[in-house]
């Protein structure tokens, strides 16, 4: 009796070992700190059934790490330091340990020049791109092996202006993306009205660089600000700052051709400020953020599968001022805004069928919040 209680209990345990333990979800939050040392980067764990948020840990003696970016692998974490000063910015490497969801600085980098604004990961994880808005360029490092970033190798900067006169006297690099492929990057300059591509050279020797490759002209007075590709690769789409518009195009080996123009907001208004662009995970629905000064709002819109068009579904308010940034949750159950003037974070359930979004009771006091990063790892 007793040896078949005993082969019990083992074949119990080896079935338990094999069961996989609940997964975690890892809020990162980036702030602007007023241009002094500060707490500047929070940590939370997202519970992905309730959307409750609970705190994990905080970074001190941060200056402005207003933009924030999770490794593929979930292992580290890059943020710009320094933004929106007089001075050169810099960009800083973290090691994220997922257990405890705490961060431990491993080194800082110069971003070569003033307000890195936005940063890029090659899908091969050895490199990271910064773009550097006020002296328009964009600096390119390669990440080491302990996931600390070497000096920029390479840094291309840009001269130019278009026609929107205060906002556009000069370039203003705001973001990059990377094809789905790694073969080319596209770099948005608010302040040329222009997308501009570059081939990525030297993949075969290790030592990717840039080469500038083509000029994609947006409608003048656009200012182009965030880009996303979609999860099947064939298209691409732009939140556009100065006109309030996302713009949609088709991908082909690196080829982006405009196919049209949608208004973001709800309403006509008297100036624009739209700000950030995501597609759901399962490549359905797209969201972008609209920043006042009359409506603070997320636009919704369904993207046919066949031809990449968009058609409005709605908008929501953001239920506070100035919805700099947003992340949808890697199950695509979840969309958080980061509100930077209200000071607070509001977290909507997503409907997958509809794509429509439902406020929570969860709201989160945070000071200037200016970028969201969410990862999700598995336990076992």
């Amino acid at each position: 009796m007793r040896k078949y209680i005993v082969l019990s209990l083992i074949l119990i345990a080896s079935f338990m070992s094999c069961v996989k333990k609940p997964s975690k979800t890892l809020l990162f939050v980036g702030s602007f700190t007023e241009g002094a040392p500060s707490d500047g980067i929070h940590v939370y764990e997202f519970d992905d059934a309730t959307g409750e948020l609970f705190f994990r840990s905080k970074v001190d003696s941060l200056i402005n790490p207003s933009f924030l970016k999770i490794a593929i692998d979930g292992k580290h974490l890059y943020s710009v330091m320094e933004s929106q000063l007089p001075t050169h910015g810099k960009v800083a490497a973290f090691a994220v340990d997922s257990l405890t969801g705490s961060l431990k600085l491993l080194n800082v980098q110069s971003a070569g020049g003033r307000n890195p604004a936005h940063l890029s990961l090659h899908p091969d994880r050895k490199y990271l791109v910064n773009s550097n808005y006020t002296d328009a360029g964009i600096s390119f490092f390669q990440i080491e092996t302990d996931g600390s970033l070497a000096p920029y190798h390479q840094l291309v900067e840009f001269n130019d202006s278009s026609i929107v006169k205060g906002r556009q006297d000069e370039a203003h690099l705001h973001s990059t993306n990377f094809s789905p492929d790694g073969q080319f990057l596209f770099g948005q300059d608010l302040g040329a009205d222009k997308i501009r591509a570059f081939k990525v050279t030297d993949i075969e020797a290790d030592s990717l660089r840039l080469q500038p490759s083509k000029e994609i002209p947006v409608k003048p007075g656009s200012g182009p600000r965030h880009f996303t590709f979609h999860p099947n690769g064939k298209f691409g789409y732009g939140v556009s700052e100065l006109s309030g518009k996302v713009a949609a195009y088709t991908y082909d080996n690196g080829h982006l051709e405009f196919l049209a123009d949608y208004q973001s907001y709800a309403t006509k208004q008297e100036i624009y400020r739209s700000a950030d662009i995501h597609i759901s995970p399962d490549g359905k629905f797209l969201y972008a953020s609209n920043r006042g000064p009359k409506e603070d709002s997320i636009s919704i819109f369904l993207i046919n599968q066949e031809t990449g068009s968009l058609n409005a579904v709605g908008h929501v308010p953001t239920y506070g001022k100035h919805p700099r940034n947003f992340v949808i949750s890697p199950s695509g159950k979840f969309l958080l805004v980061a509100n930077q003037f209200s000071n607070n974070i509001i977290v909507f359930e997503r409907d997958s069928v509809t794509g429509e979004l439902t406020k929570l009771a969860t709201e989160l006091p945070f000071n200037n919040p200016s970028s969201l990063q969410m990862r999700t790892y598995k336990r076992y």
